[in-house]
C-alpha cells in the first residue's frame, strides 16, 4: 500500500513544483515509509510514498513506460488480486514485463485498454495515469471504495491525493468549510456524503468511478455498480456459490512478499478468513499463521452486557485459534493508549471521527505492525449479508432516514441557538438519505419488502460500509500496515446483491446464508454466535480522561468548537459524563464518553486544521 499525490498546473515553474510536491507528499509518509519518489515534467508533478509488499525492486513508482509515441506515468496505491490473470491476457496481446509487480500490470492495462482497464482489475486500488504528450490525466478508484482518492479541480489545473491533508498542504488550498460542510458534520458525522470532502474545494472520486482531466475539463463516470436481476439459484446452490466466491477471494488476498496475519475477533467474519488463511498456510507449507485480537485493560471487571454486545470475545477467539493452530496474540490496550491517540486519529482521518473506536484501532494496528506488514480483516460482511439489526428490525425498516443516525434530537439540542435558523440538521440528513434511496438499482415487479431490502442494502454499502472502510484504511495506514478485506470482492458483492432476504436471513438469524456457507470451516459455537460489534472500553478511567479534556476545552473562551455548539449544553453533557444523552450519536457504540470524545476531536480538528467556517 502507498500514498499518492499529483498536481497538474502550468502556472508554476518546475523548481517551485518540486518543493511544494515534497511538502504535500510528506503528509502521506505514514502510508508509505519505505520509499519516496517523484516525477516532474511540464505541467505535471507526481509523488509516491511506498509501503513495500510485493516486488521491492520492480514496483518502484512513479512508474514510466513508453509506447506508440506516448509516455505514460503511473501513480498507484493498492493491491491487485488477479495480477497473473491480467498479465497473461496482456502477454497474449504482445506486451512484455520486466517485473512481477502488480504495478506494472496496472500500467500496461491502461496502455492496452485505456479507461476500460478498470473493468479487468480485481483488487483494491486508487491510481492515476498521466499521458505526457497528450497532457491527459486518468484517475480511478476500486469498485467498493477500499482505497481512498481525493481531488481538487482548480479549473486551470487539478490536484489529487490519497488523503485530504496532502491537498490541504498546497498553499493555494484553504481549509474552508461552507454551509454544506457544516451540515455534513452535524447531520451525518462521522460519516459523509459519497464524493464530498467536507472542505469547500475538496471532493472524492466515488467508489466504482473513474475520471479524465484534459484541457482544463474534468469528466467523471461510473464504471461499476450492482445490477438487479432475478435470483434463480436454489438455496443449496446459493450456499455453494457464496462459499466458492468467499474461498476464492480470501485465498487470492494471501499473496504477499512480506509477513502476513489476520485480525481475529471471534466473530463469524474474521474467524472464517482466519480458517481459510490457516489452511492455505498449511497446504503451502508457509509456517504458522499469526492472528491478532484486541482487548482492554480490566475489561472483565467493567464489561456491561447490552443488546449490541451480549458477550465477550476471548473464548471464541481461543476456539478458532486452537482449531486452526495459529500463533495468536492478544493485545491489551490501556486507557492511556486510547486517549493518547484520539488526536492522532483525527489527523489521520482529516475529520472528527469515531472517538476510541478509531484510536483503539490505530493502537491495535501499531501493535500488529510490530509482527506483520499485511493483515486480512472481516469488514463488509455485515453490509453485504445483512448483519446489522436495522436490516430486520421492523421500526428501522419502516423509518425514514439512516438507521445508524437516530440522534437528530441530540444533534440539534447541542447546536447554538443563534445558528439553528441557518442549519437544518434533519432536512440535510433526509436529503442525502433520499438521494441514495433514489439511486438504488431496483428490479421491476418486486414487492415492497424486496424493494426496501435493496434500498437498505444500498444505503449500507454506500454509507455505513464506506465509513468503516475509511476508518480501517486511515488507522491501518497510520501504522503503515496494509489491511485487505476479502468480503469486499466485487464478484461476491454482485452475487449476494440479488439473493433474496429470505435466504440471507436463513433460520431467522442475521447473516444466516453466510453461516450456512461456512459450515465445516468454523466450529458451530462460533458459526451460530450472535453478532458482536467491534469491542469498546467500559473503563471508568476512559470516561474521566475525556471529561477532563472537555473541561479544558470548556475553560477556553476561544475554543473553536463553540462557534457551532452551545457551551451550556456541552457542559451539561460533560457534567453527566455522557449520561444525559443515551441515544448513540452514530451506529451502535458512539454514546456517553464516546460522544464527549467525538466533540473533543472536533475541537482538535478545528484548531489543528485552522478550519475557516
Amino acid at each position: 500500500m502507498c500514498g499518492i499525490v499529483g498536481w497538474i498546473d502550468a502556472a508554476y515553474k518546475e523548481e517551485e513544483k518540486a518543493s511544494i510536491l515534497d511538502r504535500m507528499a510528506a503528509t502521506l509518509q505514514h502510508r508509505g515509509p519505505d520509499d519516496y519518489q517523484k516525477w516532474i515534467g511540464g505541467p505535471a508533478a507526481f509523488g509516491h510514498q511506498r509501503l513495500i509488499v510485493v516486488d521491492p525492486a520492480g514496483g518502484k513508482q512513479p512508474m514510466i513506460r513508453k509506447a506508440r509515441d506516448e509516455e505514460f506515468i503511473l501513480c498507484y496505491n493498492g493491491e491487485l488480486y488477479n495480477t497473473d490473470d491480467v498479465r497473461d491476457k496482456l502477454k497474449a496481446k504482445g506486451w512484455s514485463f520486466s517485473s512481477h509487480s502488480d504495478t506494472e500490470v496496472v500500467l500496461v492495462s491502461y496502455m492496452e485498454w485505456g479507461s476500460a482497464c478498470v473493468e479487468e482489475l480485481n483488487g483494491i486500488f486508487a491510481f492515476s495515469v498521466w499521458e505526457k504528450n497528450r497532457k491527459r490525466l486518468f484517475l480511478a478508484r476500486d469498485r467498493l471504495g477500499v482505497k481512498p482518492l481525493f481531488y481538487s479541480d482548480r479549473g486551470q489545473g487539478i490536484m489529487f491525493a490519497s488523503e485530504m491533508k496532502a491537498i490541504l498542504a498546497h498553499p493555494d488550498v484553504k481549509p474552508s468549510v461552507d454551509k454544506d460542510g457544516v451540515h455534513e458534520i452535524l447531520s451525518l458525522g462521522p460519516s459523509r456524503t459519497p464524493g464530498q470532502g467536507i472542505f469547500k474545494e475538496l471532493f472524492e472520486i466515488r467508489p466504482g468511478h473513474r475520471a479524465v482531466w484534459e484541457n482544463g475539463r474534468m469528466s467523471i463516470d461510473r464504471y461499476w455498480n450492482v445490477k438487479s436481476k432475478p435470483h434463480e439459484d436454489t438455496f443449496d446452490e446459493t450456499v455453494a456459490r457464496v462459499r466458492e466466491l468467499f474461498m476464492d477471494a480470501s485465498q487470492r488476498q494471501l499473496v504477499s512478499d512480506v509477513k502476513l496475519g489476520t485480525f481475529l475477533s471471534g466473530g463469524v467474519d474474521s474467524s472464517a478468513i482466519t480458517a481459510v488463511a490457516a489452511e492455505k498456510y498449511k497446504q503451502d507449507q508457509l509456517g504458522t499463521l499469526q492472528t491478532f485480537s484486541i482487548d482492554y485493560k480490566d475489561q472483565e471487571k467493567y464489561f456491561k452486557k447490552n443488546a449490541f454486545q451480549p458477550d465477550r470475545d476471548e473464548a471464541f477467539i481461543k476456539l478458532v485459534s486452537d482449531q486452526n493452530k495459529t500463533h495468536h496474540l492478544i493485545k491489551e490496550a490501556s486507557t492511556e493508549d486510547l486517549v493518547s491517540r484520539l488526536k492522532r486519529a483525527v489527523e489521520l482521518r482529516d475529520l472528527p471521527g469515531m472517538a476510541d473506536v478509531d484510536s483503539s484501532l490505530l493502537w491495535f494496528c501499531e501493535e500488529i505492525k510490530n509482527h506483520v506488514t499485511v493483515a486480512l480483516s472481516g469488514e463488509c460482511a455485515d453490509e453485504i449479508f445483512g448483519g446489522y439489526p436495522w436490516f430486520y428490525r421492523k421500526e428501522d425498516k419502516e423509518r425514514k432516514g439512516f438507521p445508524w443516525i437516530r440522534s437528530l434530537h441530540e444533534r440539534t439540542t447541542l447546536v447554538r441557538d443563534d445558528i439553528k435558523g441557518d442549519i437544518d440538521i434533519e432536512w440535510y440528513m433526509l436529503k442525502r438519505y433520499q438521494e441514495t434511496v433514489d439511486e438504488t438499482p431496483l428490479l421491476a415487479g418486486e414487492n415492497e419488502d424486496a424493494k426496501r431490502h435493496r434500498q437498505m442494502s444500498y444505503l449500507n454499502m454506500n454509507w455505513f460500509m464506506q465509513t468503516l472502510l475509511e476508518r480501517k484504511d486511515r488507522m491501518s495506514m497510520g501504522a503503515s500496515l496494509e489491511v485487505r478485506v476479502p468480503f469486499s470482492d466485487h464478484r461476491l458483492v454482485e452475487y449476494v446483491w440479488n439473493v433474496p432476504w429470505s435466504m440471507k436471513f436463513y433460520n431467522n438469524q442475521e447473516k444466516g446464508l453466510l453461516r450456512q456457507a461456512l459450515r465445516g470451516i468454523l466450529p458451530d459455537k462460533v458459526l451460530f454466535r450472535k453478532k458482536n460489534p467491534y469491542p469498546k472500553t467500559f473503563h471508568p478511567d476512559y470516561t474521566k480522561a475525556v471529561c477532563m479534556w472537555m473541561d479544558e476545552i470548556l475553560g477556553d473562551a476561544d475554543a473553536p468548537i463553540f462557534t457551532i455548539f452551545d457551551r451550556g449544553q456541552v457542559r451539561k453533557l460533560n457534567h453527566s459524563e455522557g449520561k444525559s444523552i443515551d441515544t448513540p450519536w452514530f451506529g451502535q457504540l458512539m454514546t456517553g464518553p464516546q460522544l464527549i470524545a467525538h466533540l473533543c476531536q472536533m475541537d482538535h480538528w478545528m484548531r489543528t486544521y485552522k478550519v475557516e467556517l
